[in-house]
């Protein structure tokens, strides 16, 4: 990767990552939130109108039904694909999103053309010696098993939005197209509240390296706003204004979020060095407020102990990785540019090598070599195997782990496998299952849980119910056992 080689490089380079990506999605790898979105699927597929909870057997809304679940539930229900299938689709599209994104972007702040390859090289791979995952992260391992989520989709359309909103600032458009500006920060708002912060982080950037705004701009951006803000309330699957005091039941989960900075984002340094050399030529350069206003958040949610807003990080990391690429094309003199590309190579290699266990979601496992094989994380195992027996909107009792994927597949469980907000009975429901499964728990207090809850099934994940009154009906993997429970 050279300079005077201006994109050839850096374009094979992306797109062998990209098709890596796009092999990853045939297997579609299951860890994490997967099973969720497929629920959530499996609802809007069987009911569009009133889903109910994507995971229990109640009546409540939920932040997963966005207009993008939505359209994917229809397609669903249309097509008579499978749940699955269908995620693959909304992985495909979300990754197309977000590559032509990243490329519009990326155009608005540079004209030089490999940057746009470099900038998605960056995203990717400029990360730390450590392997991190989770949705609304881009860097290879996690966008890999992350690809079918709605954060994808999400960020995907935070790039065209900021491309978008930096084209009519500078060919101020009509009416219209500050409408549309508006409907599209409040589609990325419903469709993955996190990744529409992070995306109002950026558009709040962009419009702050504005040097003289007029009061039409200021006008038209109002209009815009406001039919964002009546898009959200007037959503009818949950309201979004709600979500603004569900921080204290996410804290605890989030808290990993401010761990480990160094070996999960230890190379993004280097576009931090970049951003300076950014700041220091102008004041009001875009990435350089992006990631200030960004750091800011993430600071408060650190100091004040609301460590949900470390979801914001990507507003820190994005301007970061993107700039360190920028200065590889841009940096004034023919040496800086070469010792940034120089850098910029070195943290490309460290960070695919770190991220190298990706190619084991593509491979074989015994094909890969020991050192790679040590990076890969195994999926999880799905639970198709108790569907011959389980039927559609019947209720498992299972515990936390196993909860997180058997609706997946179309049943209930009897308490959700994430937080739920709008679940007024979560910690009844959690505490049930547990006592469910103690050891010592009365066969009375038992039946009682299934009666309460309409319990038809029950998955034993650890062996703890053998002799406990039900009847087996088959063994899964890793020793699993699903249990009729007996008419009484």
């Amino acid at each position: 990767m050279t300079v005077r080689s201006p994109s050839v490089a850096p374009r094979a380079v992306a797109g062998l990552l990209v098709v890596l990506l796009l092999a990853v999605i045939v297997r579609l790898p299951w860890a994490g939130d997967l099973g969720m979105h497929a629920a959530t699927v499996q609802r809007l597929r069987h009911s569009p109108l009133d889903p109910g909870n994507p995971l229990v057997d109640a009546d409540t809304p939920s932040p997963y039904y966005s207009p993008w679940m939505l359209l994917l539930g229809l397609l669903a229900r249309a097509t008579g694909l499978s749940v699955f299938v269908v995620l693959r689709v909304a992985a495909v599209a979300g990754l197309v999103l977000l590559v032509t994104g990243v490329w519009r972007y990326v155009r608005t702040l540079s004209a030089h053309r490999a940057a746009p390859a470099l900038a998605l090289l960056s995203l990717l791979l400029v990360w730390g010696t450590t392997a991190y995952t989770w949705s609304g992260f881009l860097g290879l391992t996690s966008l890999a098993l992350t690809v079918s989520y709605p954060s994808t989709f999400s960020l995907g359309l935070a790039f065209h939005f900021w491309a978008w909103l930096g084209a009519a600032l500078r060919a101020p458009g009509g009416w219209a197209a500050w409408l549309a500006l508006g409907a599209l920060w409040a589609v990325i708002l419903l469709c993955h509240q996190f990744s529409g912060v992070v995306a109002t982080v950026g558009a709040c950037a962009t419009l702050l390296a504005v040097r003289r705004p007029g009061p039409v701009l200021w006008t038209r951006l109002a209009a815009g706003l406001l039919l964002g803000a009546v898009l959200l309330w007037v959503w009818p699957y949950y309201d979004f204004f709600a979500l603004l005091g569900a921080g204290d039941g996410l804290e605890t989960v989030h808290r990993v979020l401010y761990r480990d900075w160094l070996g999960r984002f230890g190379l993004v340094l280097l576009g931090v060095a970049a951003l300076a050399a950014r700041w220091w030529r102008d004041r009001r350069d875009p990435l350089v407020l992006f990631f200030a206003l960004g750091a800011l958040i993430v600071a408060a949610g650190w100091l004040s102990g609301h460590y949900s807003w470390g979801r914001a990080l990507p507003a820190v990391l994005i301007p970061a990785q993107l700039a360190v690429a920028l200065e590889t094309v841009e940096a004034g003199r023919r040496w800086l540019r070469a010792g940034w590309a120089a850098v910029l190579t070195a943290a490309l290699v460290l960070g695919a090598w770190a991220q190298s266990g990706t190619l084991g979601y593509v491979l074989p496992r015994g094909a890969l070599p020991g050192p790679v094989e040590a990076k890969y994380r195994e999926p999880w195992t799905g639970y198709h195997w108790i569907t011959p027996w389980v039927g559609y909107g019947e209720v498992v009792l299972a515990e936390r782990h196993p909860s997180r994927r058997i609706p997946a597949y179309g049943p209930y469980t009897v308490a959700p496998g994430y937080p739920d907000f709008f679940l007024p009975d979560e910690e009844r429901r959690a505490a049930a299952v547990e006592t469910y499964f103690a050891a010592g728990t009365p066969e009375g207090v038992r039946r009682w849980t299934e009666r309460e809850y309409g319990v038809r099934w029950v998955v034993d994940a650890y062996g703890v119910l053998d002799g406990a009154g039900l009847r087996e009906v088959a063994r899964g993997p890793e020793g699993q056992v699903l249990y009729e429970v007996p008419a009484r």
